[in-house]
């Protein structure tokens, strides 16, 4: 079926960005950490307890979502992202106006509650956008998820420089405003998406060949119990638990870091704030942008060579980044590199699992791949929380982080295509 009398398909991209604006809200929790933690002010968390309702949340998202690609493949992506929405919108009101600033609510609301409403939504507009546009995948699929990392830079904005909204609402009322746009502008988005007709493709648009005219091998449709039977299943989870956890951390510690190591180097408490609250804004911009290009990217060098590069790319700069603090410049430097290679995590590794495994079943396979998001959400943030606690540094764990990217770059390099034989063996089991 050609594109003839079906909706422009834009309107589903359109849709995707606005889901996965408000469901990056998650990384503007620096900001209210930050906030949380001041030992001059009403909360005074430690720097680990913020690092658990972070971590909560992301591992909570990672395991919904198992069940979260099923279910959009079984009801489509419209239900499940708007169910999604409502649940994290819900959580953040509540969190707003009966949480109380305890560590206890926030946990359950903010990281159980919004947890399972990011986990429902965020595979939706991906799985829609790559069945639209098997003609652009890479591109699109760094469109479809770029909402979720540069629309963190919308919500740190909201929170300071733009609007000061921690400043005159505070946490919680901040919290309750972020709720209710959430609510309002992800259900719009997630009205526009949906899936193309069964057969569909775009119009004057055919599968690659290769350069002696034949078609390209089609990876064949494995389920997701299947796919976890063949090992490249857990070399691409490794991979993304490896180099998702190393932008975790640096979400999660950034602005304390820089703010820290500014004010050592000599600048003032309230302009080193400023700096480390911009370079946080920096990185989500960067996230966003990474996305859309190491999307465009893989069109060039594959899904595989982009998450070798990628992971090579963030090593270099984990192992030199507890010098980068020093200076407003090298710090912006830092926020930007790690950004805009974390933000490729999900385009590419969407990308790759559509590779080694087939499109028809893409939402749950991605599901499962992504539990690897979960463990990365604890290694990383937890870990350098744990540390800063209890040596006064991050660098151990920067350190550690840039060893884990080695890691994943060495695991995807060795990555090979699911051979025919494992595919029935998977198939058989």
């Amino acid at each position: 079926m050609s594109d003839t009398n079906v909706r422009n398909r834009w309107s589903v991209v359109i849709g995707a960005l606005l889901v996965q604006i408000c469901l990056g809200a998650i990384y503007a929790w620096g900001t209210f950490a930050t906030k949380l933690q001041d030992v001059n002010g009403a909360h005074k968390f430690t720097e680990t307890q913020t690092s658990i309702i972070f971590s909560v949340t992301l591992v909570v998202f990672a395991a919904v979502m198992i069940l979260a690609g099923r279910l959009q493949d079984k009801y489509g992506p419209r239900k499940i992202a708007i169910t999604g929405v409502l649940i994290l919108s819900a959580g953040y009101i509540l969190a707003g106006t009966v949480g109380g600033a305890s560590f206890t609510a926030l946990l359950v609301f903010i990281g159980i509650m919004g947890g399972a409403g990011i986990g429902l939504a965020y595979v939706c507009p991906i799985a829609a956008c790559v069945k639209w546009f098997p003609d652009m995948k890479g591109l699109v699929t760094g469109l479809a998820v770029a909402g979720f990392g540069a629309g963190a830079s919308l919500f740190i904005k909201f929170a300071g420089a733009w609007l000061h909204l921690l400043e005159k609402h505070g946490v919680m009322g901040t919290m309750l405003i972020y709720g209710i746009a959430i609510g309002v502008l992800a259900t719009i988005g997630g009205a526009l998406l949906c899936n193309p007709p069964e057969g569909w493709k775009p119009k004057n648009w055919a599968p690659a060949k290769h350069a002696n005219g034949a078609a390209q091998s089609v990876v064949a449709d494995l389920t997701q119990s299947q796919i976890i039977r063949t090992p490249q299943f857990w070399m691409i989870w490794t991979s993304m638990a490896l180099t998702a956890g190393c932008g975790l951390m640096v979400i999660k510690c950034l602005k304390t870091f820089g703010e820290r190591a500014l004010i050592a180097g000599g600048s003032e408490p309230v302009a080193a704030a400023a700096a480390a609250g911009s370079a946080l804004a920096l990185y989500s911009i960067f996230n966003g942008a990474g996305r859309i290009a190491w999307g465009a990217i893989s069109h060039k060098l594959g899904a595989k060579g982009s998450i070798v590069l990628l992971a090579a790319l963030q090593a270099l700069m984990m192992f030199v980044l507890f010098k980068m603090g020093g200076s407003q410049a090298t710090l912006a430097v830092a926020a930007c590199w790690i950004g805009f290679n974390y933000g490729g995590c999900f385009s590419l590794f969407p990308l790759i699992t559509l590779e080694s495994f087939g499109s028809r079943n893409v939402g749950a396979n991605y599901g499962a791949v992504f539990t690897s998001y979960g463990i990365g959400s604890i290694a990383g943030p937890v870990l350098a929380g744990m540390v800063r606690d209890n040596m006064g540094t991050f660098t151990p764990a920067f350190v550690g982080a840039a060893i884990a990217c080695v890691v994943a770059t060495l695991i995807t390099a060795m990555l090979r295509p699911v051979k025919a034989k494992q595919q029935a063996m998977a198939k058989a089991a």
